[in-house]
């Protein structure tokens, strides 16, 4: 019920960042190559950062 209050993890405020920079690598592909490559390459880095974050919780 109260959800609005509820705090986002730092995992999910990745995933969600790393979502927007998809939206825009995929929007910026069929204008801008290069920049639809940085921003892919942004959002892998963002994806490692989360692949970091779920390894050392599991410990």
């Amino acid at each position: 019920m109260f959800s609005i209050f509820k705090k986002k993890s730092p995992i999910d405020k990745l995933y969600k960042q790393y979502e927007k920079l998809m939206k825009e690598a995929h929007a910026l592909s069929t204008v801008d190559r290069k920049a639809s490559d940085l921003k892919h390459a942004e959002a892998a880095k963002v994806m490692t950062e989360i692949d970091l974050l779920k390894n050392t919780t599991k410990l």
